[in-house]
């Protein structure tokens, strides 16, 4: 069994451990972003951001996903200004609680820090407030990758 050399260097250039799959392990850039990165969008509530746009039978609020992407547009303002070259990030998975309604026509302020890496991720605390209220939080995870490459894989699919 080989001994793996021990890395130094701060906590964002850190590698994963070794994992089974080393293509993905040896597809992370060198160039990574920094713990702490941060950004706030806000959006105006609209009719197609509420959950009546998708059924008329229901109350006219901020729909969950509408939230959610709110929040994931943070997270990629966060990073964006830090990312290698020809990379971007992509969703890998949520975890959010939407705690409150807001109506249309109320102001939402969703806001990412980029808190840690896991193996590959990006983990983002996420919040979303209106006014004195928050209306969500909870966790986005992101990872980096070649823009081209995911975009050709994507097509491959159609095949």
């Amino acid at each position: 069994m080989k001994k793996r050399k021990a890395h130094r260097g701060n906590r964002a250039t850190r590698r994963a451990p070794a994992r089974r799959n080393q293509s993905k392990a040896a597809a992370l850039p060198e160039q990574r972003p920094r713990i702490g990165l941060e950004a706030t969008v806000e959006r105006i509530v609209e009719h197609r951001y509420t959950i009546q746009a998708v059924d008329p039978s229901l109350p006219p609020v901020f729909s969950t996903p509408a939230m959610i992407g709110l929040m994931e547009h943070a997270t990629v303002l966060a990073v964006l200004p830090e990312l290698p070259p020809g990379t971007i990030t992509v969703g890998t998975r949520i975890e959010v609680d939407h705690l409150k309604a807001v109506p249309p026509g109320a102001t939402v302020h969703a806001f990412a820090r980029f808190v840690k890496y896991e193996g590959r991720f990006l983990v983002f605390d996420v919040e979303a407030r209106s006014g004195e209220h928050v209306i969500g939080r909870g966790r986005v995870f992101r990872a980096i990758v070649d823009s081209g490459k995911h975009g050709e894989k994507a097509q491959s699919r159609l095949k």
